[in-house]
């Protein structure tokens, strides 16, 4: 086989796996958007994101491959590598994701709410504690504040006698 054949060929297959590679990512953001939800506006920036660096992507793919040039089978290998991974992995791939994903982070967080469960109590006794303090000096304040009111008007009398 001839070296430019081979080199189509090899550029053909870059097509196909750029086209695998788009659409796993894509797959990868719906998983997310699967665990998250999204409003309208943010899946609009989202996508517009993603299109435009898969549109670098492959602009440098073919800026390397080809010299920029455009050529319709690399489309056509790009559109089968999309649709075998389509067809082949389905949205089997975005539910087993979300769903493993979703689990290990539920695990997590079940984890550490068991590990800070006894800084919780902890924290509410330290608070209540706190709280009778608190109170008590509040107490201590009103009875000096009494005190000193008296020994003011007490002072004020005697000044004012003589």
């Amino acid at each position: 086989m001839s070296q430019e054949i081979i080199q189509e060929v090899t550029f053909f297959l870059h097509s196909v796996l750029m086209g695998l590679f788009i659409t796993f990512a894509y797959d990868w953001i719906r998983v997310i958007r699967k665990l998250v939800k999204h409003g309208s506006f943010l899946i609009s920036m989202e996508d517009f994101v993603f299109w435009l660096a898969c549109g670098i992507v492959v602009f440098y793919m073919l800026y390397r491959e080809n010299n920029g040039v455009l050529r319709w089978f690399a489309v056509v290998g790009a559109s089968l590598g999309m649709l075998l991974y389509k067809t082949v992995i389905r949205d089997w791939f975005v539910r087993v994701m979300s769903t493993c994903i979703y689990k290990i982070l539920w695990f997590i967080f079940r984890v550490i709410q068991i590990v800070l469960k006894p800084l919780k109590w902890l924290f509410f006794k330290v608070k209540r504690v706190v709280q009778f303090v608190a109170k008590k000096i509040r107490k201590c304040q009103q009875f000096v504040k009494k005190r000193l009111t008296v020994c003011i008007k007490t002072l004020k009398m005697v000044l004012c006698k003589r």
